[in-house]
């Protein structure tokens, strides 16, 4: 026996590909089921005789998608494809049964075309791409692997054992039929599934707001002790604009970026004015950069003007027009543009920012 580090050149993937041969046999229990490992291994596997596949009692679909360190693949946007790739394999060549409970450890048994088991390896790893060293895994994971045929054949007597128990208590085998690879499959082509844009932008939306209960908390968000709630331009907004407003101060502490995309005549103007005072009673300094046909907007709220309903909040943030990011000189309202400070402004915000 000898022990696999599963890093370097001293990676699962690296000892089993070569024996996936034609005509070759492969035995798998494993802790759960990748794409990505499959997407690795498609080539090879496709020239397996025959695979039989013990993966654990329950999966979901998310099982499949691989961990953190599959992140890159998934934004291949292959997913589908190999998904639809993976039931057709799966129906074509697998014969699978589902362990009764977790699967706490993996097995792969690669045989010969009579049966004889060729090279054995198990372990604490799993069919994904850190379970074949593609990906980091756990660097205290124990994979041993046999070194001889002899070896081979006695540990896959362990396999063995487990493929043919029927019912039996503790981590048995549950009776093989065609559900579960039915079910398998099933799933997987739900994956492949075409989605519409809709779909997608829900599943989008939920992801990003599951943990929210329904609710921002607003107390927690935006500090009563800045006084916001006493200023004019709060007061004038209503619920929807003042959630809107809490949940744009929510993004920017956590995120540093937030774009408010309200439809017209809904009031982002004076939502982003709120956010403003907010900023400016943390004592923030903040630019404004508008087109200059629109520059007004924003000015007529900084003067002593009668037709200025919040000139008794006082606002202070400066303004300058788009193009005057692209100048090094000259003046823009009362501003020199040669002797402005870009880096001290704590907030910037960004008009018709399309």
């Amino acid at each position: 026996m000898k022990l696999i580090h599963n890093s370097g050149k001293d990676r699962v993937i690296d000892l089993i590909r070569p024996h996936f041969k034609s005509c070759n046999q492969l035995g798998c229990v494993t802790p759960s089921f990748s794409l990505y490992a499959f997407a690795e291994m498609r080539e090879e596997l496709s020239v397996i005789d025959q695979v039989q596949l013990i993966l654990p009692s329950a999966e979901n679909l998310r099982d499949y998608l691989g961990d953190e360190g599959d992140r890159s693949a998934r934004n291949c946007l292959q997913t589908r494809w190999l998904a639809n790739q993976c039931a057709k394999w799966i129906s074509e060549k697998v014969e699978l049964r589902r362990a009764l409970g977790p699967v706490p450890q993996g097995t792969v048994v690669i045989r010969k075309p009579d049966a004889t088991p060729e090279q054995v390896v198990l372990g604490s790893f799993a069919f994904s791409t850190s379970g074949l060293g593609l990906t980091p895994g756990n660097p205290l994971s124990l994979i041993q692997a046999s070194e001889s045929p002899s070896e081979a054949a006695i540990l896959s007597q362990w396999f063995d054992m487990q493929w043919l128990s029927l019912n039996r208590d503790g981590n048995s085998i549950s009776v093989s039929d065609d559900n579960d690879r039915d079910a398998m499959i099933a799933a997987l082509k739900s994956i492949g599934e075409h989605r519409d844009p809709s779909t997608v932008y829900s599943l989008i939306l939920h992801s990003l707001f599951r943990d929210s209960e329904g609710e921002m908390d607003e107390e927690r968000i935006v500090k009563s002790a800045t006084g916001i709630r006493n200023t004019v331009v709060w007061k004038k907004l209503f619920k929807f604009q003042r959630d809107g407003v809490v949940g744009a101060i929510d993004k920017l502490n956590r995120f540093g970026g937030c774009i408010i995309a309200d439809s017209v005549g809904l009031g982002k103007t004076f939502e982003a004015l709120a956010i403003i005072k907010y900023h400016e009673l943390r004592n923030d300094r903040v630019l404004v950069l508008a087109p200059k046909r629109l520059r007004d907007n924003w000015t007529l709220y900084q003067t002593n003007d009668k037709r200025n309903i919040l000139a008794a909040d006082r606002f202070n943030y400066d303004v300058l027009n788009h193009t005057d990011l692209s100048r090094d000189r000259g003046s823009s309202g009362d501003i020199d543009l040669s002797h402005i400070n870009w880096g001290n402004y704590d907030l910037v915000v960004i008009d018709e920012s399309h």
